[in-house]
């Protein structure tokens, strides 16, 4: 779906009336002609106010059937079907079109986990603990990711990964148990422990926090 997006954002589609440029929308549940749907979730829609077809169509309406109500020119992507779409509003269609800076957003991201995946398999030869943490803490990437890389958090033995993963606040309680148990392994083998009251990693030995200076239960 995303690719498919993409490919109509680049796409320069324009209305034979005003010679305006066609606006990406979401398509409505139901057709208005037969009550079904379009046969895609998306439409390339006249949104100029000042389109002769638009203007003009206020008048036709009202005359020849009564109603308020105009036109707006529309395309279906992939397809050579047409449409003048009835609408009873000026605001119709306004409050359905695609941010395209969304989209665009979305697919950076989604770049971002496919090249944080592909590092896994050599993360911890590489000592790299930025592709584990951009799977774990994105939680749009699939749960089956996100705990293989959980299992890697102790190889890496990164106590860097300590803040990022405590601001988290994760969804999947079983995930989160697996981060913590990783965390508590990878502290005990850096001899540390986080302070309970400034959250602070200090030694494990220690009675008294260096950062807020409160005494330690031993």
């Amino acid at each position: 779906m995303l690719s498919t997006l993409l490919r109509y954002i680049e796409e320069k589609h324009y209305c034979p009336h005003c010679s305006g440029d066609l606006t990406l929308c979401h398509a409505p549940p139901v057709h208005v002609g037969d009550g079904l749907g379009w046969g895609s979730e998306y439409l390339f829609i006249c949104l100029n106010d000042t389109c002769p077809l638009f203007v003009k169509g206020w008048d036709y309406i009202a005359n020849h059937y009564g109603h308020v109500g105009s036109y707006r020119y529309m395309e279906l992507p992939n397809s050579k079907e047409t449409y003048n779409m009835m609408v009873v509003t000026r605001e119709a269609f306004t409050g359905s079109v695609v941010d395209i800076e969304a989209i665009k957003r979305q697919n950076e991201r989604y770049q971002r986990q496919q090249e944080a995946l592909a590092a896994l398999d050599a993360c911890v030869e590489q000592k790299q603990l930025a592709p584990v943490l951009t799977v774990l803490l994105d939680d749009s990437v699939r749960i089956d990711d996100r705990k293989r890389a959980v299992e890697l958090l102790v190889p890496l033995n990164d106590t860097a990964c300590v803040e990022p993963l405590r601001n988290h606040a994760f969804k999947d309680p079983h995930l989160e148990q697996e981060v913590n148990l990783a965390i508590g392994q990878i502290l005990a083998n850096h001899f540390l422990k986080e302070c309970p009251y400034c959250a602070e990693l200090i030694k494990a030995r220690a009675t008294v926090c260096k950062h807020c200076q409160r005494e330690l239960a031993t």
